[in-house]
């Protein structure tokens, strides 16, 4: 009896210990946080409130907001879904952001003269030393698909949003006008292409008479992110963005300074204003926009918000990083809101307001 005891709970161990092993040696299971599922009226209900939005040609008539806010939180809370339209073949054929984005040898000759984009009357002359400065071709090449992007506005909207690891999870990242990352959680740490102003160099440093070591620290602060700028859209930018080529060709080579075509601006001006109201001028984070959809697989905007309060009517700031406001009338900053929201229901972008879980 004791013997057979022993048989068995020699029997036992072995099958235990077998099992265990079987545990340990298999591979570990993933734990999939599935998306939360929506019942067919729900469904029905996202997709009328996403036609209610696209349909609003404007938000002039809207006295108060509330409602609309209410309305957008909702629909940022409806499933997305990609889906690349024929819009964005139209985008390319019209604009060529892969070939017309920047000024370069491959789209310049020596000789030519430049048109300025808002100043038509005027060209500039592409002699031996513009021709200098510019790249063969774009930094990317002739590739159309830098990944996924991320279009990073400078809106209010992202103080406390907790959307910085969000952001840089994005294989290229785009931000605007050299704004700070200081606000790493809120606003990521990675840059891959940044924007610089020519009047925020005259208003913030000087036009670089007195103040290049600022200029290029702030520069700095993106690593080796590719600097674009536009100096050939009024004529007083010109001559300050060769002076900015020239400061960080001397103090900081590794990042390259890049000339936004002027035809291509014009043909991105044109190509939106024929879809309705616009301001007198795109907004950088629009223009920016438009050339992640014709050069990314994925776009995902953040920090896109023209109003003054949030989804849940609490005051923001202008900027994450200060308060001081646009200049009036050149910009339709609400209105350029309302198309991006459109694409967001198309599933051409992804729009993201408010806290990143």
């Amino acid at each position: 009896m004791a013997r057979r005891r022993r048989r068995c709970l020699k029997v036992f161990i072995i099958v235990f210990v077998g099992l265990i092993s079987t545990y340990i040696l298999l591979p570990p299971q993933k734990i999939e946080n599935k998306a939360p599922t929506f019942s067919r009226e729900q469904m029905l209900h996202c997709s009328k409130l996403g036609d209610q939005i696209v349909a609003m040609k404007s938000l002039t008539r809207i006295h108060n907001l509330t409602e609309f806010f209410l309305e957008v939180k909702e629909l940022m809370s409806c499933p997305w879904t990609s889906n690349l339209t024929q819009q964005l073949m139209d985008l390319h054929t019209k604009c060529n952001a892969s070939g017309m984005l920047f000024v370069t040898r491959e789209n310049t000759l020596l000789g030519q003269r430049l048109t300025y984009e808002a100043q038509r009357k005027s060209t500039k002359l592409v002699d031996k030393k513009l021709y200098s400065m510019l790249p063969k071709a774009a930094p990317w090449g002739t590739s159309r698909e830098l990944g996924h992007c991320a279009v990073v506005g400078n809106g209010g909207i992202l103080k406390n949003s907790s959307c910085g690891a969000k952001i840089d999870t994005a294989d290229f990242v785009i931000r605007l006008n050299l704004a700070p990352v200081d606000y790493i959680s809120d606003v990521g740490a990675k840059s891959s292409l940044v924007t610089v102003n020519p009047s925020q160099v005259t208003e913030s440093f000087n036009g670089l008479c007195n103040e290049r070591q600022p200029f290029v620290d702030k520069a700095a602060a993106h690593g080796n992110a590719y600097l674009a700028i536009s100096p050939f859209s009024y004529v007083v930018s010109t001559d300050l963005s060769f002076r900015i080529f020239y400061t960080m060709k001397e103090m900081r080579p590794q990042q390259g300074v890049h000339y936004i075509h002027p035809d291509y601006l014009l043909m991105l001006d044109r190509y939106w204003r024929k879809g309705g109201e616009m301001g007198s001028r795109l907004s950088s984070g629009f223009m920016l926009m438009s050339v992640a959809l014709e050069l990314c697989a994925k776009v995902d905007l953040y920090g896109f918000w023209p109003f003054d309060k949030d989804l849940s009517q609490r005051p923001v700031s202008h900027h994450y990083y200060d308060n001081v406001p646009a200049k009036q009338g050149v910009h339709a900053m609400p209105m350029e809101f309302l198309k991006l929201m459109s694409l967001h229901r198309q599933g051409v972008l992804q729009l993201h307001v408010g806290e990143c879980q």
